[in-house]
């Protein structure tokens, strides 16, 4: 199976979506579609269990053409010359849409283990490109695989992955988990072949991450206000902008709301995440419960103290939140 990210012959979670090439000809359209749909049938059929036991990518064209990049980006970091490539306007877009409403994200937290550490042994110029460069990768990570930064949280990375409403739900669900896991494992083979063979060679101490993954229901709310010049976009009406004098000159300024993300969802997923051993992954009862048994396999209950973990389902009487991570 090709997946852009994976490389060909990957085994991911999720069946691969054909393109629908416009064909001059009806009939070879529709015998292209039939053909891709009985090779995504086999491939489904036949593909393993386990996603952490695909082959790695590496070799392949285009993981290596991607691992470049990636590369390239992280030396820059680490010169003290960083790619900002992201921008959370794209996140706001989005949260702006479900504003004042409910709606169902699964949720990414990637968090870099024993920072307080790497504080106690680098310079803070030192350790600021290294938590740079696992910022910029791990956000770019995130949005190729479809997902939004929500924030950036010191040394961790909290996204979400937005449920499309033209599917039935539970599709949709299985769809949203298979790209969040999938960044997850990608996540952690960039920090593994990219970044850390790069901080080897400058002698500085590797790093190892921790991932959570959950999905359910969050409510997306207001947190403040977004104010800043914006002379060129000035609508006709003048909604939601407002005016103030400064030395005698009168500046336009937009005011837009801010939004955030909050629920029970979001608040465990970034609990759990510390239960995760470096470089693995631990997802909650509920993306667990929407795996089909095949993929399940690549996961193991966790056993853990009621000291531990304590948490509760919710809608639930009383039962512990269980969680699972990657074998």
């Amino acid at each position: 199976m090709f997946h852009p990210l994976l490389g060909d012959n990957s085994i991911v979670f999720g069946d691969m979506h054909p393109s629908h090439k416009k064909l001059d000809k009806i009939k070879k359209q529709d015998a292209k579609k039939e053909a891709v749909a009985v090779k995504n049938k086999n491939l489904k059929k036949n593909s393993s269990s386990s996603f952490l036991q695909s082959s790695s990518p590496n070799h392949k064209a285009g993981i290596n053409s991607i691992m470049k990049k990636s590369e390239t980006r992280v030396r820059k970091t680490l010169e003290g010359k960083p790619e900002f490539l992201m921008s959370l306007v794209e996140t706001q877009n989005v949260l702006e849409k479900f504003a004042s409403y409910k709606t169902t994200f699964v949720v990414l937290h990637v968090d870099l283990v024993g920072s307080t550490k790497l504080a106690m042994m680098l310079p803070l110029d030192r350790l600021t490109m290294m938590i740079q460069a696992f910022n910029q990768e791990m956000s770019i990570i995130v949005k190729e695989f479809g997902g939004y930064i929500l924030k950036y949280i010191g040394d961790a990375v909290l996204a979400f992955f937005v449920l499309p409403v033209h599917k039935k739900e539970e599709e949709v669900n299985v769809a949203c988990i298979n790209d969040a896991l999938n960044c997850a494992k990608y996540m952690v083979q960039v920090a593994r072949d990219v970044i850390n063979p790069i901080l080897n060679q400058h002698e500085w101490p590797e790093i190892n991450l921790r991932i959570g993954v959950d999905v359910g229901e969050n409510a997306i709310i207001q947190s403040g206000w977004d104010i800043h010049p914006n002379i060129r976009n000035r609508r006709e009406d003048n909604k939601d902008i407002i005016t103030t004098k400064y030395s005698e000159k009168q500046h336009l300024l937009v005011k837009k709301p801010v939004y955030d993300v909050l629920g029970y969802t979001t608040s465990i997923t970034v609990k759990m995440t510390a239960l995760a051993n470096p470089n693995h992954i631990v997802i909650g009862e509920p993306v667990y419960n929407l795996l089909d048994h095949k993929q399940r396999s690549a996961f193991q209950r966790l056993n853990l103290s009621p000291d531990m973990w304590s948490y509760v389902c919710q809608n639930a009487e009383g039962n512990i939140y269980s969680l699972y991570t990657d074998v």
